[in-house]
């Protein structure tokens, strides 16, 4: 291949607060993808991703885990660094931003800043996402809550070290308008412009002192070095830039980056505070920053208390490596979010890699060996015979059928090529598919199992089964970028090398005389839908279980550290199941004198709805709630006051002792009685039925 020159790509740096799922793993598919075609298509190229390993989620995470922050980030990143490997990335670095190398420029970057006045000391108080890290206005929350997670916010104030964001914004702006490549898709740039850039940019906190677990500042040790500030300057870090001057050969030769690859949700951190960073350090922008769209479970963000996070390890347990690999970048759309679904998976291994892929490799390979011995010769003829072509009832002569499949196979890595200049990975990889599905055709149209019949067709029947072999050697060297371990098996099966871009332009590389495997391997096998699911249910149920022992386990590790106080605590771990301090699974009470069946059949419950409450005047522990129960509202009070508010009651559906006899409570009527549970400390919970029931439903 040619020398096209460096091409410089990364992705995000996985945070190390957990273990990372499909949706995260998305990402360094898709620039494995990217990086592996570059090199095919002969670029020079340095793939570079990593683990962000510092910040206020990472010492809570320590704390809940048992562990030094350290100690917890290593354990992390290793797992990370493990699935990376496991989906076969081949990435030249993968930087920890507790590597020596990167502490020491972040540093340096950080006094180099403060020393030519873009940082100063102040205070800062406003609204804090712990789970983003990330600051927010007032008017930037959805709802009172973080927009870009939907979490809770709090209010934070503490002395800290801002960047003079506004001394660089009309120059970022001047370079966003200039630059219309610079952030991608467009709509990711209108984001940024009317949201932030435009409205004017507020001065950014770039250190903390309310916690430890970061890079010191090493001339004010009581802060550490704000998590963005750290994470984004990976890019240049782990190639070699230094801050005073000294940058590597390296950094010389592959900065600046030609591709940030990222999800949409840090879009503003690349585009926004990271060229300004730049800025001030005198270094070029990146050329692209490609803010990706989010791959939800099912059509919702995954989330562990769910049970409905998909892993990848799982994934290729069940589908392959390959499969999974094809599933999330032929899925993606460019700009919005995809689905994936244990259905949706199973539907496309069966239709796509089964039919389309997996059956012509293997009907190709199994009609050589009938026919021919396995070997494939190109006779290259072809009469003047015609062949109705489909269902447009023009005839086509053996020669135009040919030629048709030549021009399709040879134009194919054009079309992939504008594709990939684009970035639309799903689009080039369904244009790869189009070839197969053509060469699929084209057996339907050659019909090799007819011309075997014929002593005289036995030229044509060898020159069909060699263009076959030749289009599907194309359309393999182009799957290589993004299904490798396929791309390879096919090569191995029809006896070849893959072939090198700058040739898939012209037909007939592969050697005729040829002889193909005489023992075929199925590429993807039909997959069963309901054993699939079977397994999934397996996997999501112990999903679950890890889940709530971990978070029990969470629990009672911060409320050792003095993170959380015993009554959140036990609120907690009764949430997950539990019982609170102890870990109780039970409670004992006197026994009551034992009853028979009749007189508990004169007990009369029934589901209630509350349709209004309001407190009894006068009375601390007393809510009065108008409960419908069949046809009928019943008037009931409860001494619940100090555990749920009027707006609480209203619309909740209870169970409801209907037959108890009235009588007065601090001077109201009350004509039932509201089932509840307690606790060993006093706390109360309405009984609930589990699933929705209509109010007078029988309790029995």
């Amino acid at each position: 291949m040619q020398s096209k020159g460096k091409y410089y790509l990364t992705t995000a740096i996985a945070y190390t607060s957990g273990k990372p799922h499909i949706g995260n793993c998305y990402e360094i598919i898709l620039a494995d993808a990217i990086a592996r075609y570059k090199k095919a298509d002969g670029f020079d190229v340095h793939f570079q991703t990593g683990s962000d390993e510092h910040g206020q989620k990472i010492e809570t995470r320590a704390i809940e885990e048992g562990m030094s922050p350290k100690e917890f980030v290593d354990m992390t990143a290793g797992e990370i660094k493990r699935l990376w490997d496991l989906m076969g990335t081949d990435y030249d670095r993968f930087i920890r931003t507790t590597d020596a190398d990167h502490e020491v420029q972040i540093q340096k970057m950080f006094k180099k800043f403060y020393e030519q006045g873009d940082i100063y000391k102040g205070a800062y108080e406003g609204q804090y996402c712990t789970e983003c890290e990330a600051f927010y206005t007032q008017a930037q929350l959805a709802d009172g809550k973080c927009p870009v997670c939907g979490g809770n916010v709090h209010e934070e104030k503490e002395e800290a070290y801002f960047f003079k964001m506004s001394k660089y914004a009309d120059r970022l702006i001047e370079h966003i308008n200039t630059h219309p490549e610079f952030i991608q898709p467009v709509s990711r740039k209108n984001e940024m412009m009317n949201n932030f850039l435009l409205p004017g940019l507020q001065d950014l906190c770039v250190s903390r002192t309310s916690f430890k677990w970061g890079i010191p500042v090493d001339f004010d040790d009581k802060h550490v070095v704000y998590v963005w500030l750290d994470a984004l300057s990976n890019y240049i870090t782990g190639i070699g830039y230094d801050a005073d001057g000294n940058s590597s050969e390296q950094y010389k030769k592959y900065w600046p980056a030609d591709l940030h690859l990222i999800g949409k949700d840090i879009i503003r951190f690349h585009t926004i505070y990271w060229p300004i960073f730049l800025m001030a350090l005198g270094e070029p922008l990146p050329k692209q920053v490609f803010g990706h769209p989010w791959l939800l479970q099912g059509g919702e963000k995954m989330s562990k208390s769910k049970g409905n996070v998909l892993y990848v390890d799982d994934l290729i347990n069940i589908f392959s490596l390959d499969a999974v690999r094809y599933f999330v970048l032929h899925e993606m759309p460019y700009e919005n979010d995809g689905t994936i679904t244990w259905e949706l998976m199973t539907e496309r291994v069966n239709s796509d890699l089964a039919n389309t892929l997996g059956n012509l490799v293997n009907r190709t390979v199994a009609m050589s060996n009938k026919y021919f011995g396995g070997v494939v010769e190109n006779k290259e003829t072809a009469s003047d015979e015609v062949k109705e072509a489909g269902k447009t009832g023009q005839m086509l002569s053996e020669q135009q059928i040919d030629e048709d499949l030549r021009k399709v196979a040879t134009g194919t890595y054009r079309i992939v090529e504008e594709k990939m200049e684009e970035l639309r990975v799903a689009d080039a990889l369904s244009e790869i598919f189009t070839l197969f599905k053509r060469l699929n055709k084209y057996i339907d149209e050659t019909e090799p199992w007819v011309l075997a019949k014929d002593e005289s067709k036995k030229d044509r029947l060898a020159t069909v089964l060699y263009h076959l072999c030749e289009g599907i050697m194309i359309g393999a060297s182009l799957l290589r970028p993004f299904m490798p371990d396929t791309a390879e098996k096919i090569a191995g099966q029809l006896n070849a090398g893959l072939y090198d871009f700058d040739t898939l332009s012209s037909f007939g590389q592969y050697v005729s005389g040829t002889k193909v495997t005489d023992a075929p391997e199925i590429l993807f096998a039909r997959l069963d839908k309901e054993e699939i699911l079977k397994k999934a249910a397996e996997v999501e149920d112990a999903q679950r279980q890890e889940y709530v022992a971990h978070q029990k386990k969470a629990t009672e590790n911060l409320l050792k550290a003095g993170r959380i106080s015993q009554a959140e605590a036990d609120a907690k771990l009764r949430e997950l199941g539990g019982a609170g301090a102890g870990d109780e699974a039970v409670i004992d009470i006197e026994k009551k004198d034992e009853i028979s069946f009749e007189d508990f059949g004169k007990m009369q419950f029934q589901v209630g709805h509350i349709i209004a409450c309001e407190e009894v005047p006068k009375s601390k522990k007393l809510l009065c709630s108008q409960v419908k129960v069949g046809s009928k509202t019943l008037q009931i009070v409860s001494g619940i006051k100090a555990h749920y508010s009027p707006a609480d009651m209203v619309g909740k559906k209870v169970m409801v002792l209907v037959n108890l006899k009235p009588a007065k409570l601090a001077g109201v009527l009350s004509e039932g009685m509201l089932l509840c549970a307690e606790d060993a400390d006093g706390n109360l919970a309405l009984m609930v039925p589990d699933k929705n029931m209509p109010a007078g439903a029988e309790i029995c």
